[in-house]
């Protein structure tokens, strides 16, 4: 055996392991041939000046690993069965492949994600005030978890979430959205819940119709499950009801996604008419409904519309939902209702991706939502954002009143503004980003891939977040637009 390139330098690890290390590196290398004879342990140790008992352990470790055999009498040799190379490449046998080896398959790229303190100014549409969460008090609930914890639960089941949180959100569904279940699905934030759906429902070439304008990862997962993507006109009342229908009869749609209240992204608010309109459609051409109501608790100028699954008698409707805006994305609360048959089938599609929910941070969410905590949060995360909505409101009219030829509808509630800078924004992300100011152009709500794809010639859109930042660094962030805009 030739002499090893053993070098001890590594203070915190063992002599035998580094002898080992080299061994194997040598081994792998083809350096030594599949089938070789090594030196005896007592040569070996001699030739490197070790204790013969660190040359054993090292040995005997590469036999447990299967790069050793140990033969009684005559020593250790290389295992023959290595699909190894020698250094020195023997006739007929292909050297290992050095390129990287090419996948037979679509890889999927993972969308860029904001880093929240890479931004000054954040305008992001859905980021709650995350200094402003009472974490002692929700601590108070974890340590109730803690002191009052049914082992039990900790072992695998409940796939639908634990029952204290189903009550809980039950029982908050119907008093503050009149909604009235008989069973939901718990899911790890609503991403999660739209996955499921996708998976249960969308078979491949199978048509999904969504407002033109809309939440990318959504459209990304029914694309993703083999959905071929119909856009809907939009006008400022939202979802244009004579176009749904025209897509209807011209294309076999299986599932309608919507955003009715405050319309992800433009904040336009259907109306019960037009709710109705498209309900009685979907019912009639055997459309499901996903209806996604991602920030339903924050309302500034009168009551929300209650959702459309508060009246579904078909069964039609499958309801998604999240805390991601209440608490914080972390977490990972969401939740689906539907028909009992649906749930049924979204619960073993999420036995196959996850055998086991998070029971302690479900556990303590139901706690905070008992014991009151969820609500007085609620209550007055509401009053903060109201203040940050009228600030945004304010700040814009005075630029308008400066000159500035800005355009946007105020909300009725929401997290965020739909602003129409009167100036092409399919640039402006990327400007802004460099500013330290973190914004949502139109171009990105748009779906590359839709098979009717309704994308305008011009862009002059965006959508300003008010409720995750001070009122000060807001009304600094949209001078620095402001600037851009005059430029």
């Amino acid at each position: 055996m030739q002499p090893l390139n053993i070098e001890f330098n590594d203070l915190n690890k063992a002599k035998y392991l580094q002898v080992a290390h080299a061994l194997r590196s040598s081994i792998i290398k083809g350096d030594i041939a599949p089938g070789a004879k090594l030196s005896s342990a007592r040569v070996t140790a001699k030739t490197y000046q070790l204790n013969r008992h660190t040359i054993m352990n090292a040995l005997q470790l590469l036999v447990a690993e299967g790069w050793l055999e140990s033969h009684e009498r005559s020593g250790y040799s290389v295992t023959q069965t290595l699909p190894i190379q020698s250094s020195v490449k023997s006739e007929g046998t292909p050297a290992l492949a050095a390129k990287p080896y090419k996948f037979a398959i679509e890889l999927a790229v993972p969308s860029s994600v904001m880093n929240i303190k890479d931004y000054a100014y954040n305008f992001a549409g859905g980021l709650p005030d995350l200094n402003s969460f009472p974490y002692k008090e929700f601590k108070r609930s974890l340590s109730h978890v803690f002191n009052h914890l049914d082992t039990s639960k900790l072992h695998y089941g409940d796939i639908g979430g634990v029952s204290e949180l189903k009550i809980q959100i039950s029982d908050y569904l119907y008093k503050a959205r009149n909604l009235k279940i008989s069973d939901l699905l718990v899911c790890n934030g609503s991403q999660e819940a739209l996955f499921l759906i996708s998976k249960a429902f969308i078979n491949q070439g199978d048509f999904v119709a969504a407002e033109t304008l809309g939440y990318p990862p959504a459209r990304k997962a029914f694309a993703a499950c083999g959905a071929k993507l119909i856009d809907i006109k939009q006008d400022e009342q939202g979802l244009c009801v004579d176009d749904l229908k025209s897509q209807l009869t011209r294309y076999p749609i299986k599932m309608l996604y919507l955003t009715p209240l405050h319309q992800y992204p433009t904040t336009v608010t259907l109306s019960p008419t037009r709710r109705m309109q498209i309900y009685q459609l979907c019912y009639e051409f055997g459309v499901m409904i996903i209806e996604d109501d991602y920030d339903h608790e924050f309302h500034y100028r009168c009551q929300p519309l209650q959702p459309m699954a508060a009246d579904d008698p078909a069964g039609i409707v499958i309801y998604l939902s999240t805390f991601s805006k209440i608490m914080f994305s972390g977490a990972r609360i969401g939740y689906i209702c539907a028909a009992p048959e649906v749930i049924a089938q979204l619960s073993a599609w999420k036995q196959l991706i996850n055998h086991k929910n998070d029971v302690v941070m479900q556990l303590a969410v139901a706690h905070f939502m008992q014991e009151g905590g969820f609500e007085r949060h609620l209550k007055r995360m509401t009053k903060h954002y109201k203040q940050r909505y009228e600030a945004m409101d304010n700040t814009l009219t005075l630029l308008q009143t400066q000159g500035l030829p800005i355009e946007y509808k105020k909300p009725d509630g929401g997290m965020a503004m739909w602003v129409n800078l009167n100036k092409d924004t399919r640039n402006i992300k990327q400007v802004m980003q460099s500013k330290g100011v973190y914004l949502q152009a139109e171009p990105e709500f748009y779906f590359a891939n839709s098979v009717r794809s309704l994308k305008p010639k011009q862009h002059s859109f965006v959508r300003l977040g008010f409720a995750g930042q001070s009122i000060e660094a807001m009304q600094q962030g949209l001078l620095l637009i402001n600037n851009l805009n005059s430029e």
